[in-house]
């Protein structure tokens, strides 16, 4: 069996054999899996340019003509050079010319495939994983320490470098989807061009902060007890990108501010003053949270810090289920709040 962890992914296909004849790149992160596809499929070859070279084929044209895989993965450049062939995403299952692929592909041959969010039992991740000439290779959404090395690589490439305070502000607010943080990049350099440095203040005033404004909808829905908006709310986040990492880092810090303002509540302070000692709050947000601070109460705010330390333990440790990890601890959360 060749499957590869999610952070070993760049480092097997630099390292592949010359008889690994297909890379799988799956996952739910469709920006990071065709970008990673692009990069793999474009650095086989002499010319990413020519078409006799890379081949692109959608994935939906496998299934309408069966040998047309095997027939491209076999066929010799004008040359005499090996070519490459990329096949695009599909709905349809396609582990049957794959799999012919995997059995008729001479050594040196080199077929990309990109693929969405395949579960252990796909008929083409298990193809894959269990051929000595694939690697299948999960794509997940950014986490913080990869975020943090796109926006300096991108930024460099650029000729800009970024202030400490900036880097740190600008990767709050990028989502997990690979292509959507580059878009974001590359509006943020259109920006400084002409300049050597980006500030905070350029990073505000350019970059959408999507992803945070999602997740404080959920945590909002969570700690309120509002279990429908909170399922809504969870699948947009999944449909976003949104790094179930930086779901849970931003339900951990929105416990520790309700714990810290309801600890001043319980010491006699005004409620009204401990919303508006709340950092970064937005004047949207202000009822919603002065609800919360009434509903919960320290005990059970500390319980839910263990819970949501906890929860961020397994999601390191299974990756592949860190999405429904995260979700649940919020589904636990709004359902304690519910009966508040």
């Amino acid at each position: 069996m060749t499957a590869v962890k999610a952070g070993d992914v760049d480092r097997a296909v630099k390292a592949r054999r010359p008889d690994i004849c297909v890379l799988l790149f799956y996952g739910p992160d469709s920006g990071r899996v065709s970008e990673r596809a692009r990069a793999a499929a474009e650095a086989a070859v002499s010319d990413p340019a020519d078409p006799f070279q890379l081949i692109r084929l959608d994935g939906d044209d496998l299934l309408d003509h069966p040998g047309k895989l095997v027939e491209e993965a076999t066929t010799y450049g004008l040359f005499g050079e090996r070519r490459v062939i990329w096949v695009r995403p599909t709905s349809r299952n396609i582990a049957g010319p794959v799999a012919a692929c995997l059995e008729g592909a001479p050594d040196g041959t080199l077929v990309v495939v990109e693929a969405g969010d395949l579960g252990k039992t796909s008929p083409l991740r298990a193809a894959c994983e269990k051929s000595n000439r694939a690697l299948a290779l999960p794509c997940y959404a950014d986490e913080t320490r990869d975020l943090a090395t796109v926006v300096t690589d991108t930024l460099a490439a650029g000729g800009l470098r970024i202030d400490a305070d900036a880097r740190e502000l600008l990767i709050e607010s990028l989502g997990g989807d690979r292509l959507a943080s580059r878009g974001e990049l590359e509006k943020l350099m259109l920006y400084c061009l002409g300049r050597e440095r980006v500030s905070a203040e350029d990073v505000a005033a350019v970059v959408s902060d999507v992803s945070s404004q999602s997740v404080d909808m959920a945590l909002d829905a969570a700690f309120g007890g509002d279990l429908a908006t909170l399922e809504d709310s969870l699948r947009q986040l999944a449909q976003n990108g949104v790094a179930p990492a930086q779901i849970l880092i931003l339900a951990l810090r929105h416990t520790l501010q309700l714990l810290s303002g309801r600890a001043g509540i319980d010491s006699g302070s005004d409620p009204e003053a401990a919303v508006r000692s709340w950092r970064g709050l937005h004047f949207r947000r202000r009822n919603a949270v002065e609800r919360q601070l009434a509903r919960w109460r320290e005990p059970s705010l500390r319980r839910v810090v263990d819970a949501l330390q906890d929860a961020t333990l397994q999601s390191r440790r299974n990756p592949g289920l860190a999405q429904t990890v995260a979700g649940a601890a919020l589904l636990r959360i709004a359902q304690a709040a519910s009966r508040r």
